[in-house]
């Protein structure tokens, strides 16, 4: 039987499109694909926390484009067969703490499926992108793109994608 992970960046506040929210979007789709699936998750966090408004987080997030330190970071995934890496798309492709996670693993032999969140980006560029960072990866070019404030009500989509 396979084993599954689910590797995400998602924030809460003031997102575009949606307003201020509890969850991240793509907390709530990781959730959901948790749930259908039985995978183990890992959520990428900022080593500083992005501001509330989305204004200034816009700011923040530039950046950190190509230097975005996490507060932790997954090593092993040895134990996994497929991996489910999420995110909201920042322009055209994963936040940027998503590549400081993924870039300091190895990939080899692993699937890796790709899901994003985003307000009219679709998958823009990440599973290229993922593709690029993922050495070694078998990277699935099928990948899901959920409309951020549609994600409280994506688990048929993600029924019918898996």
């Amino acid at each position: 039987m396979s084993k599954n992970l689910i590797i995400y960046f998602s924030r809460a506040d003031e997102n575009y499109g949606v307003g201020y929210v509890d969850k991240g979007n793509t907390e709530v789709v990781a959730e959901y694909l948790r749930d259908l699936i039985g995978a183990d998750m890992f959520k990428v966090e900022p080593l500083k926390a992005y501001a509330k408004d989305y204004a200034t987080c816009i700011q923040e997030a530039k950046a950190r484009i190509h230097n975005a330190p996490i507060m932790d970071n997954i090593t092993d995934i040895s134990s996994y067969d497929t991996i489910y890496v999420m995110s909201p798309i920042y322009w055209g492709t994963f936040a940027p703490e998503m590549e400081t996670c993924l870039s300091g693993i190895n990939f080899t032999g692993k699937k890796i499926r790709v899901i994003s969140t985003h307000e009219g980006s679709g998958l823009a560029n990440m599973v290229e992108d993922v593709e690029k960072v993922c050495k070694g990866a078998d990277v699935d070019h099928n990948g899901l793109a959920i409309v951020g404030r549609e994600a409280g009500d994506s688990l048929e989509k993600l029924k019918a994608w898996i």
